[in-house]
């Protein structure tokens, strides 16, 4: 009976020290394995590509567009009416029946130049009146013509009015009206030629939208002229032109010279 027993004593002993060494193999086994883990340099993650997309980072130009069946009036009887000829083809474009002479007869206002015994030379400030007439004369700004087409338009019963603008882009113009068929009045030269002072004179009319006060100088342009943008492609505007007799076409940047040097002035009427 002892004897068993001093045996399965000894069985548990030779169990025990094998489990431990057991044991201690899977350790030795485990840190090699991180020794190994560390000394070999594993492949890094491949990186995520990026999907280049379509998207425009400017503006997308506008597409080329025209204002159709406009009839381009020349300018042969009203010899300083380029601002009469072109009110008169922009309000034919939206549909009125009314030829230049009624406008110039009826609508413009002007305020003639004159002279005193000393040959000092007087006139209105070009915002406020038309300087002359438009048989003859020198010319007129664009709030001083919208006050007269609005008389136009009130006279017709219309619903329609002209909007005197400034300082806005003519490629805005082109965006928000040309390419919805309205027509619009603007300021530049004729054939795009560098303007120049050619006359001056001292102020005696001005009304709210003068830029001078009375007594001040006031010096008209020569070249000064007003034409209907009807249209526009990637490198060009296109006009009504009375002072050529047809549709003009101009490079953009030329145009938009010009259209600055006299503060970006336009009419739309809507």
């Amino acid at each position: 009976m002892n004897k068993r027993r001093r045996i399965s004593r000894a069985k548990k002993r030779k169990y025990k020290i094998l489990g431990m060494f057991c044991g201690v193999m899977a350790l030795m086994i485990l840190f090699a394995e991180i020794v190994r883990d560390k000394g070999v340099e594993k492949p890094k993650p491949e990186a995520v590509k990026t999907v280049q997309t379509n998207v425009e980072e400017k503006p997308t130009e506008l597409e080329a567009h025209q204002i159709q069946n406009v009839k381009v009036i020349p300018q042969e009887d009203l010899k300083a009416g380029c601002e009469t000829y072109a009110c008169t083809m922009l309000l034919n474009i939206l549909g009125f029946d009314v030829d230049q002479y009624t406008i110039a007869d009826n609508y413009l206002f002007c305020k003639y130049i004159t002279w005193d015994e000393s040959g000092n030379k007087y006139g209105p400030d070009m915002n406020s009146a038309f300087a002359g007439s438009a048989y003859a004369g020198w010319g007129v700004y664009s709030p001083s013509m919208a006050k007269s087409m609005n008389q136009y338009l009130k006279d017709q019963k219309s619903n329609l009015k002209a909007y005197n603008n400034e300082n806005i882009p003519l490629e805005t113009l082109c965006r928000d009206y040309v390419s919805h068929d309205i027509p619009v009045m603007i300021w530049a030269t004729t054939d795009m030629d560098e303007p120049y002072v050619f006359d001056t004179w001292t102020v005696n009319y001005v009304d709210e939208n003068a830029k001078t006060k009375i007594g001040d100088s006031f010096s008209w342009y020569m070249h000064e002229h007003c034409l209907v943008l009807i249209g526009y492609d990637s490198k060009n505007y296109y006009f009504a032109d009375s002072s050529a007799g047809k549709i003009s076409v101009f490079e953009k940047n030329l145009v938009n010279e010009r259209y600055k040097f006299f503060g970006c002035q336009s009419i739309v009427v809507k």
